[in-house]
């Protein structure tokens, strides 16, 4: 196998030297990259868990290759045809042999790897490791982990520059850019956003290197309303001049007079370095933007054009003549002019994997148009992106209310920490409220959430509440291989009589949130209550499930928790959420451990949840 691979990569290198002047491009990790010479697209299908190569011009597809589960991240090798794709859900970066269309060799990583890059010549792969919080890199030709940095919190931007010399990384859930010395992972600048900048997924550089542009939202948190909470942005970060070193925010929802733009996912530089394209998924749209060169604008709008479903991804072909977009829930790439903005064609790369039912359900998830809003800033991905929590604590109506994941809600009603909704149904309230301002998925009067049902009015309510329920658990990285000694130590505590923890979080999914009567609803007052002057629904609260909770942080309702030993003693006064004060240094260290191991075992497959979903009729 290294041989073969390492063939592929020598072949390769004899068009280094015959066409060097290619390698003058920055390389950036995204869902769809071409290569070099612009001969083909390589595409991750999320859904589908493929890589679709595709033949440029021509749109043809050359073959679609199974990888696993939610690829991400695609880089060429070099100028070779092999492909390296992050297969985000089952902790792998998988080479392609693109040519006979077949997996090379399967790397294991740590966990949740997203962001993928390629030295030059091929020989090395820079992988950012979303959990815990790293890059690592990689030898192409073995497989080899040559070295691991520990790089900011939950990365997942990545791109490289023209020399190799370093990286540009980008935190999800803060939109911070680090730059990192790829000889030996030291931190050599960061560029910090506002404090409300959230889900940096890509950047990219500009063909000269003086600049690097990622796209992300602000998440206005004391603002629950549609037309000031979210907002769409793309960040300019000066790597070189007279301003190296600083930051500009541009907000896209002015950029264009009162056009509002939702949810921006990922950008790209024309090859000529004078255009940005930017792609929006909540609207469907994409803006190309002239450069200015000027750094107190540095962008403005030049021309736009409507899009397909969920657009993910943006390239511009080498010569500049046109721009590729991913439109990921219409499973196609298309390809429009850039000298007239005109579609030049298009093609399928997947076939539609999902049921009707659960693809309509994710386009209403993803969308921030009618009928779900009426503003255009906000859609329910826009704070649950991928069914993940946006690390934010919101002030809702009701008081402060963290944003919890949605794995495993199916399992786990009533809903939201108040336990005031008990049906997926009932967030038709939310598309109606003030956060979204909708018309809404359902006809008539809309009764109280906890009132009569309303699942079955609408077949669009029901379709989004089918997606909604349909995220799982992922194992945590910190048990692959079983329980470790401090864990189990940890358990026996979990587990014990004195700490009653497992008093509320029990049974297999440790929660006791079950879909009961109304009137027996498992309310608990774990002394939190009152340290929200705002709050006006508790002091009891809603078990939430602990299942994912190493990657979810922060913690309780009020998300004052910062850490998990937080929950356990800072904010556990007076032992009301579990005994835990008496409790010594190892002792605590082992009970996290356990709570970070969780889940260790699939609780999906237990006769007891089966036994949840017949009592709540779904």
């Amino acid at each position: 196998m290294m041989g073969r691979i390492a063939g592929i990569l020598a072949t390769g290198m004899f068009f280094l030297f015959a066409g060097a002047d290619a390698f003058g491009q920055t390389r950036s990790a995204g869902l769809m990259n071409l290569k070099t010479d612009g001969s083909r697209l390589a595409c991750s299908n999320r859904d589908s868990g493929t890589v679709t190569i595709v033949r440029w011009p021509e749109m043809t597809v050359q073959h679609e290759i199974p990888v696993g589960h939610h690829p991400e991240g695609v880089a060429w090798l070099g100028q070779s045809a092999i492909v390296a794709c992050c297969v985000y859900g089952d902790d792998e970066v998988v080479l392609i042999d693109t040519e006979a269309g077949q997996v090379l060799r399967r790397i294991p990583v740590f966990d949740e790897p997203y962001g993928i890059v390629s030295s030059s010549d091929g020989g090395r792969l820079y992988v950012t490791l979303e959990y815990p919080g790293q890059v690592i890199c990689l030898d192409a030709d073995t497989g080899k982990r040559l070295q691991q940095w520990d790089v900011g919190s939950l990365p997942r931007g990545l791109a490289i520059t023209a020399d190799d010399r370093s990286l540009l990384v980008t935190e999800y859930l803060t939109a911070r850019v680090i730059r990192v010395d790829t000889a030996d992972g030291r931190i050599l600048q960061t560029w910090d956003g506002a404090s409300t900048d959230n889900l940096g997924r890509q950047i990219v550089i500009s063909p000269s290197g003086t600049r690097a542009y990622l796209t992300h939202i602000r998440s206005r948190v004391t603002a629950a309303h549609g037309n000031g909470s979210i907002f769409p942005y793309v960040s300019v970060v000066r790597l070189e001049g007279e301003k190296q070193g600083t930051r500009l925010r541009v907000p896209m929802d002015t950029i264009r007079g009162t056009r509002v733009t939702a949810n921006p996912w990922d950008c790209d530089v024309t090859p000529d370095g004078k255009s940005l394209c930017v792609v929006f998924a909540g609207t469907n749209d994409m803006y190309i933007c002239r450069i200015t060169g000027d750094d107190h604008v540095e962008l403005d709008y030049q021309t736009g054009m409507q899009l397909g479903s969920n657009p993910r991804a943006v390239r511009c072909v080498p010569d500049g003549s046109a721009v590729l977009v991913y439109n990921a829930l219409d499973f196609e790439v298309v390809a429009f002019s850039l000298r007239d903005g005109k579609e030049i064609s298009r093609v399928t790369v997947t076939q539609n994997p999902l049921s009707e039912q659960l693809l309509l359900g994710k386009k209403l998830f993803y969308t921030a148009l009618s009928p779900m809003t009426s503003r255009g800033w906000i859609s329910c991905s826009s704070c649950h992106p991928d069914g993940d929590a946006d690390g934010r604590t919101w002030q809702q109506p009701e008081g402060l209310r963290n944003t919890q994941p949605m794995a495993g809600l199916a399992w786990t009603h009533p809903l939201h920490w108040s336990a005031d909704r008990d049906e997926v149904q009932d967030f038709e309230h939310t598309i109606r409220g003030r956060l979204m301002q909708g018309p809404g998925l359902m006809k008539g009067a809309l009764p109280d959430a906890m009132a009569e049902k309303i699942t079955g009015r609408s077949a669009s309510l029901d379709a989004l509440a089918a997606y909604t329920n349909s995220h799982r658990f992922p194992m945590s990285p910190h048990s692959k291989q079983g329980l470790t000694e401090s864990a189990k130590r940890g358990r026996d505590l979990f587990h014990s009589a004195e700490t009653k923890c497992a008093t509320c979080h029990k049974g297999p999914f440790y929660t006791d949130s079950q879909p009961f009567a109304n009137d027996k609803l498992q309310m608990h007052d774990v002394g939190t209550g009152g340290d929200d002057a705002t709050e006006l629904m508790g002091p009891r609260y809603d078990t939430p499930t602990l299942l994912g909770i190493y990657r979810s942080a922060p913690y309780l309702h009020h998300g004052r928790a910062a850490t998990l030993r937080d929950v356990l003693t800072t904010e556990n006064r007076q032992d009301r959420h579990g005994k835990t004060s008496h409790l010594t240094p190892v002792q605590l260290d082992d009970l996290v451990e356990f709570l970070k191991s969780l889940p260790w075992e699939d609780p999906e497959l237990s006769p007891e949840a089966e036994g949840v979903l017949r009592v709540s009729g779904r």
